[in-house]
């Protein structure tokens, strides 16, 4: 793929054979609901979660959180599946936050996962669906 086109506005990613503008809001909750974040440890793991989407050729275009989850907005090539990029988001985080965060996470979670096994994945798109689908009605059939 071909770096990222500059600009909000413009945002496909150019390969050999396609041409894309896919985005998934993730939301990642703690587990337990538990209240552990504090100032310092969303930057801290927005840092992880930038890497890590670098490594799968995506890019993490927003992050921001409360005490208990964070929100994720990340753009990426169609040859990436969607649950792979979760699990190794959720995976890497959780080793590193509860390792340089010992002292805050709470110690009954310390050794377990960090998330919550769910999490949410909405598609975000360019247009609502009802746009796209009034675009192809009216597209001209071959007669």
């Amino acid at each position: 793929m071909i770096a990222w086109s500059t600009g909000w506005e413009v945002e496909y990613l150019r390969g050999r054979h396609v041409v894309s503008a896919m985005h998934v809001h993730l939301v990642f909750v703690t587990k337990y609901r538990t209240n552990v974040f504090n100032d310092a440890m969303p930057r801290r793991c927005e840092d992880i979660m930038i890497e890590v989407c670098d490594s799968f050729e995506a890019e993490l275009r927003e992050f921001n959180g409360e005490h208990d989850h964070v929100h994720l907005l990340v753009h990426y090539p169609p040859k990436m599946a969607v649950s792979k990029l979760v699990n190794s988001l959720k995976g890497v985080s959780s080793h590193y936050l509860r390792k340089e965060f010992t002292s805050r996470i709470n110690p009954a979670i310390t050794h377990g996962p960090f998330w919550s096994p769910s999490y949410l994945a909405a598609s975000c798109g360019e247009a609502p669906p009802s746009i796209i689908k009034t675009y192809i009605e009216q597209q001209r059939r071959p007669t």
